[in-house]
């Protein structure tokens, strides 16, 4: 039994291999001689557009500021985030008691640290007027999108 078990976890593993490395055939180039078609063609089901990291991000962009979230899959709206220089992150939510946490970037990849536990952090858009993240929690990715914070002070770090 434990024999047939390992074929097929070595199976299953090369099939998802070999599917992996498929590539769809390019679509052939539309022949000017062909005749219009009279059926519509079926749309195309939709894709995410793949997101793109600003180019030379620096944490001078995003640190020393307050951060609010405007939109989120998980994270409450109005949720405030302060990238402290020195790599204090303050993340205080609505009615709730601010979590002081830690954040690094290193090599162009933030890091933001919570509770001891490290979440790899993309930087989907960052420009003056918006801070798009994607944080690697455990399950899902959280993506967040943040907006600088009006009325604001920055808090200060706890020692």
């Amino acid at each position: 039994m434990r024999r047939s078990s390992a074929h097929l976890y070595l199976f299953a593993a090369a099939a998802a291999l070999s599917l992996a490395a498929c590539k769809p055939a390019p679509a052939p180039a539309p022949d000017a001689q062909a005749p219009a078609a009279t059926t519509p063609a079926a749309p195309a089901p939709e894709q995410a557009a793949p997101a793109e990291a600003p180019a030379a991000v620096t944490p001078a962009q995003f640190a020393g500021k307050v951060w609010e979230v405007k939109d989120s899959s998980s994270v409450e709206k109005g949720t405030t985030y302060a990238f402290l220089d020195g790599g204090t992150l303050i993340i205080d939510g609505p009615g709730g008691t601010p979590l002081q946490a830690q954040w690094t970037f290193d090599a162009g990849q933030l890091t933001m640290i919570e509770e001891g536990q490290k979440y790899p952090t993309d930087i989907l858009k960052l420009d003056a007027n918006e801070f798009r993240i994607r944080s690697h929690n455990p399950g899902e990715p959280v993506e967040v999108l943040l907006v600088p914070a009006a009325d604001q002070t920055l808090p200060k770090a706890q020692p």
